[in-house]
């Protein structure tokens, strides 16, 4: 009777071992190997992103969120071989994931927005650009933010996806810029002489580019002049500089050379009733 309850003991006992002994080993092999797969693609996908010059601080925001994704999925099927039933824990993991969207959903816009940034890529660091309603030079790109130091040095915090959802101007992505002026003169100056003026004063700055050649012609007929459209071209690092010092010069040139520069004026008239 002891011989056979032993062995009835001995034979669930392998029965079970049998079962479930197996089953922990390929969840144990599952997660093992799996976790293996989970660094390899990781490294692969940081390499990759190097490669195609994606910014550092999003390669690794982004191979680590692979990582972990990659990991969650082999956790998963390693409960699976145990014969957890995946399908509620699933579930569960997924209107978690719901609900965190729903109460992150404006910083996951701005996370969006920040990781098309940074892979179209439509202004670096060091541009000057003019972006979600202000103007200044790119600091730093974040996740969430891009970082804008001002002309006055003031450091503004703009949420990326206030950037993405309206147009952007980059001042800084060519290597050159035109300068746009308006010089007006009077109807009585004679616009030959005029314009040999212009010609000399643009052409007495080195900054200015001979190609593309400067455009100088008169574009409008005002009511007080007639105005010249100047339209030099330089580098666009010696751009204000080009601006401020041919608005000057061509002021003192006038000046010299005798042409008048109107302004509107206005007569009054004062009449005395007794």
């Amino acid at each position: 009777m002891e011989n056979i309850d032993l062995q009835k003991i001995y034979n669930l006992i392998s029965e079970y071992v049998i079962e479930y002994g197996l089953s922990i080993v390929t969840a144990l092999l599952v997660f093992v190997i799996g976790k293996w797969v989970c660094s390899i693609v990781k490294n692969v996908a940081a390499k990759v992103m190097v490669r195609s010059k994606v910014e550092a601080t999003l390669v690794d925001f982004l191979s680590s969120i692979l990582y972990w994704l990659l990991y969650m999925m082999v956790v998963i099927a390693a409960l699976g071989q145990l014969g957890v039933k995946t399908g509620s824990f699933v579930a569960v993991v997924g209107a978690a994931g719901l609900a965190v969207g729903l109460a992150l959903q404006g910083s996951l816009s701005n996370f969006a927005s920040g990781v098309m940034i940074m892979i179209f890529r439509p202004f670096k660091v060091g541009h000057f650009i003019d972006a979600g309603g202000v103007a200044g030079v790119v600091k730093e790109i974040q996740i969430f933010n891009t970082v804008l130091t001002s002309g006055d040095n003031k450091v503004i915090f703009v949420p990326n996806s206030g950037i993405t959802n309206g147009s952007i101007t980059n001042f800084s992505a060519m290597d050159t810029r035109r300068v746009d002026l308006v010089f007006g003169v009077g109807y009585d100056d004679n616009l030959d002489e005029v314009k040999k003026m212009i010609e000399d004063v643009i052409s007495s700055d080195e900054r200015v580019l001979k190609d593309p050649a400067p455009t100088i012609a008169v574009g409008e007929l005002g009511d007080n002049s007639v105005n010249f459209f100047i339209r030099p071209w330089t580098k666009t690092e010696d751009y204000w500089g080009v601006y401020f010092s041919l608005t000057e010069n061509l002021k003192k040139a006038s000046d010299e050379r005798g042409f008048s520069i109107p302004f509107p004026q206005r007569d009054v008239h004062i009449y005395n009733e007794k």
